[in-house]
């Protein structure tokens, strides 16, 4: 029996700003219905590949499938309508702070549909309901935790029954009790509603306790592509080094630079 085609899919794609390269010649697949992890070293190119995914920044070269469509040639009509189709959760949040709760998950509703203001009203509840935070509807960003925070923009990257959704960073600065409800939402989430979902974390432990698939970014290059077993039990430098958490191996801490004799004008 044949899988699925991925629902988003990359193709020799490469992104840059200026005169830096950040993606160089990329190609990955999300699978339907699973929870890929995106992870790898910071700079890796985790955050730009979620902007090039959901449209915000083009890519150079090469294409960007979503459902078998290139994302990259797109008008913004057809933009627009592919958008509707994906959830983003930005990092720490990234709620409206001159807008209530309530508010925040109708937003998407505003600006994609013309439903009735009743029909919206209930919507916005259930979501907010999904998450456990049905009775803060009326409080306003400032009155809430970051881990509420953080489950108000889920509701509203799903509000729109999407069928992915990227989350960018939703552990960070998260306890302990807040990070396990958070994962388990996510997982519970995508689950329910049937969804796609990349997360990008570098919150290992929870993050692969929940994920399916596993992608590594290092210098905007895939570095691995499997299982989360697959992964752990590689024996390739860089990804053994970051599955362990290890200071040494093929991630430096310092980035690359001049020798620090000639950088500071001190001869032999």
């Amino acid at each position: 029996m044949l899988s699925s085609p991925p629902l988003v899919e990359l193709r020799n794609l490469t992104f840059g700003y200026t005169e830096r390269t950040v993606l160089h010649n990329l190609s990955l697949h999300i699978p339907r219905g699973k929870v890929t992890a995106l992870i790898g070293p910071m700079g890796g190119g985790k955050t730009t590949t979620l902007r090039v995914i959901g449209g915000q920044l083009r890519a150079g070269s090469g294409e960007m499938l979503f459902d078998g469509q290139d994302v990259t040639p797109m008008d913004q009509h057809q933009l627009y309508a592919v958008r509707r189709r994906m959830g983003m959760l930005f990092q720490f949040g990234a709620l409206f702070a001159d807008l209530s709760v309530f508010e925040n998950v109708a937003f998407p509703l505003r600006e994609h549909t013309n439903l009735p203001e009743s029909l919206i009203r209930d919507i916005v509840l259930m979501k907010l309901n999904a998450v456990g935070l049905r009775c803060a509807r009326n409080l306003m960003p400032s009155e809430v935790s970051g881990g509420m925070a953080r489950r108000i923009a889920t509701a509203r990257a799903i509000a729109l029954d999407p069928e992915l959704v990227m989350y960018d960073e939703p552990f960070s600065g998260l306890d302990p009790i807040s990070l396990r409800t958070a994962a388990r939402l996510v997982r519970e989430l995508n689950d329910s509603m049937g969804l796609t979902s990349i997360l990008v974390s570098h919150e290992l432990t929870q993050t692969l306790a929940i994920a399916d698939h596993v992608l590594i970014l290092d210098q905007g290059r895939l570095a691995f592509e499997g299982t989360v077993d697959e992964a752990r039990n590689s024996t390739a430098p860089l990804v053994y080094q970051y599955m362990n958490e290890r200071p040494d191996g093929p991630v430096q801490f310092h980035y690359p630079a001049m020798p620090l004799q000639q950088d500071f004008g001190i001869t032999a």
